[in-house]
């Protein structure tokens, strides 16, 4: 887990450099940095205690967060927004066995595969990822509810990136 002075630091790291956006996950936390406008008048920064949770049995309703909000000294044209999720570890990832193009459908004329709030069986396909002219299709791997849609339809998508979240039965 992150402490406050490293996300401080990386802050500042990314408002002196032409990276837009940047993404940090570890021990199932996530943190998020996007550039923003010089409209916002200050950056929240959300520090999720997740380990403490996790030793002490706590919901994730339940979970205390440290909020502090950094008044910028001086107005800059880029703020940076700071977004820290927490990943539920019961979910499954389904994700891409290849570099490709990801479609939710066989043709753009045909509903897509799968939808949020879907049930889908192990062995049903999910969608089709194109790699080099070739159209592979992408199976569920578990049996459940799909919870949601990680990715957009004609996206490029990388090795091993997450493409659905299945809440598995």
């Amino acid at each position: 887990m992150l402490k406050i002075q490293e996300i401080r630091e990386i802050i500042k790291l990314i408002d002196q450099s032409s990276i837009e956006k940047f993404t940090y996950e570890s021990d199932g936390a996530k943190l998020v940095l996007k550039k923003g406008s010089a409209a916002q008048a200050a950056v929240a920064t959300t520090v999720v205690e997740q380990e403490q949770s996790v030793q002490q049995g706590v919901s994730a309703e339940q979970v205390q967060r440290t909020e502090e909000v950094i008044a910028p000294q001086q107005v800059t044209p880029v703020v940076p927004v700071v977004e820290v999720q927490v990943e539920d570890p019961s979910l499954h990832k389904i994700t891409s066995p290849m570099v490709g193009t990801f479609y939710s459908a066989s043709s753009p004329d045909v509903p897509a595969y799968v939808q949020k709030g879907d049930s889908v069986k192990s062995e049903a396909i999910v969608c089709i990822v194109e790699a080099m002219k070739l159209f592979n299709e992408i199976e569920a791997e578990v049996s459940g509810e799909i919870v949601e849609i990680l990715v957009k339809d004609g996206q490029l998508v990388e090795y091993g990136q997450p493409l659905f979240l299945v809440r598995a039965n």
